[in-house]
């Protein structure tokens, strides 16, 4: 496909983090860019006031009759109305993570960040040190970046920083330059049906870069992961590694380390986001970016200043003195790291609200969730959000609330946002911390909280 034929793009689902900030780089370059989305939300209501039109819900008659390309997302299935329609009509059509990698192609230095967590935190790191350093990144993540008010930010054409998501083997369109691997975790299971099929994928996606990967040397199955490839290797992680961090200080949850090469000293990090997981998120932009060629006191500077995305670990406000705080975490191990970061923080006592995201990840790793949800004192269940996926009627939130209840948690049911609000009025207390988790729409609970809705 050349991009440069197309004129009036179309965008299935455009009020996604990711296809949002491709509908407006690509609105910015001049192209006529129109799209869709099954709901109304903040990104589509953006979206319109920089000039796209946006329509609610999917429908034929949303293809323009000047449409020339149509641009789909892994969760739009071949059947929708609109790629229908655009079949019927002849328009060419690709998929999100295709068109990536068509874009990457104009820029001479890829960056991907990969792993099944972690990703829109240390792409924003890497993209927060870059522009410390003065080198003008265009940069497109999962999430709100506060330092650009915007989930995307277009630079220069040397360097593109970008998430690089393996559902459905996204990331196999993608050919950057270098790469970070953070971790790989069971999931996504409607497509990984198993482990060796995800350590394959994530190989294949290793043997596609074409200069250095950076890679958590704690991974299991680490020599399949990088089996074949013929590029420069850096290693991080907490031993038997290039990169680690030592002399490691929690104070109210936040780190500072040392980052160490070789066992050499090289920078002094101290971070603005809270968890240890983010010591080790960190520790992978270092490792990158040294790589790149940044300065130490550069990266100190850039980690400093970075604190924190949209929808991760995100404090939205207060209730009665109680903090609100928003997480996107919906897999059983970024829940844990979530909690811990909290427990981290001296709070007397964690309330969160969980909603379930698919019902085949709360199906398939039920106990998991099970597991670390205990570590909050108090759990709101909330209704599994569907996303891609339509109910089997097999899993539900009560499940999870039943077996926690079992366990001798304190864990309940909530049947609507609305009585979940109205419970936790009378519920928090001073010394409390308020977590929303999860990747759907929960953290409208603690909009209305703080009165933000």
């Amino acid at each position: 496909m050349n991009l440069n034929e197309h004129k009036n793009i179309h965008f299935i689902g455009i009020g996604g983090i990711s296809m949002s900030a491709l509908a407006e780089i690509l609105n910015y370059e001049g192209y006529r860019v129109t799209g869709s989305d099954f709901q109304e939300g903040d990104m589509t209501r953006h979206l319109r006031s920089v000039g796209i039109d946006v329509a609610i819900g999917h429908s034929s008659e949303n293809i323009k009759k000047d449409c020339d390309l149509i641009v789909y997302n892994a969760a739009i299935a071949e059947d929708n109305p609109e790629r229908a329609e655009g079949r019927k009509r002849g328009i060419e059509e690709v998929g999100r993570a295709e068109l990536i990698g068509f874009l990457m192609k104009e820029y001479d230095c890829p960056i991907s960040v990969a792993g099944t967590h972690g990703k829109t935190t240390t792409s924003s790191m890497i993209s927060e040190v870059l522009m410390a350093a003065g080198v003008d990144p265009t940069v497109s993540i999962g999430g709100i970046l506060p330092s650009i008010h915007s989930n995307y930010r277009l630079g220069s054409r040397k360097y593109i920083v970008l998430e690089t998501c393996e559902y459905r083997d996204s990331f196999l369109k993608f050919n950057p330059y270098c790469a970070v691997i953070l971790n790989i975790d069971r999931d996504h299971t409607d497509y990984f049906k198993t482990m060796d099929q995800m350590y394959e994928s994530f190989n294949k996606f290793v043997n596609r870069i074409g200069g250095f990967l950076v890679i958590n040397r704690d991974i299991d199955r680490f020599d399949k992961v990088v089996e074949n490839f013929k590029g420069k290797i850096i290693t991080y992680g907490k031993e038997n590694a290039m990169w680690t961090a030592e002399n490691i200080v929690m104070e109210k949850g936040y780190g500072r380390y040392d980052a160490c090469f070789n066992g050499r000293k090289a920078a002094s990090i101290e971070l603005s986001v809270p968890g240890m997981h983010n010591v080790y998120n960190s520790l992978g932009a270092v490792a990158l970016c040294s790589e790149l060629g940044v300065v130490s006191e550069v990266i100190e500077k850039g980690l400093k200043h970075f604190s924190g995305t949209g929808r991760r670990f995100e404090k939205k406000g207060e209730y009665e003195g109680v903090p609100v705080v928003d997480d996107y975490a919906h897999h059983p191990t970024e829940i844990k790291a979530t909690l811990n970061a909290a427990r981290e923080m001296g709070y007397k006592r964690i309330v969160a609200a969980f909603q379930p995201h698919t019902y085949t990840r709360t199906r398939d790793l039920f106990d998991r969730f099970a597991d670390a949800l205990k570590l909050a004192d108090k759990v709101y269940l909330l209704d599994i959000y569907a996303a891609r996926e339509k109910d089997p009627g097999d899993i539900h939130s009560k499940d999870l609330a039943d077996a926690l209840c079992a366990e001798g948690k304190d864990a309940v049911y909530s049947e609507s946002f609305d009585a979940c609000v109205s419970s936790l009025k009378s519920e928090l207390r001073e010394g409390d911390i308020f977590l929303t988790i999860g990747a759907g729409t929960v953290y409208r609970i603690g909009d209305s909280l703080v009165g933000k809705e």
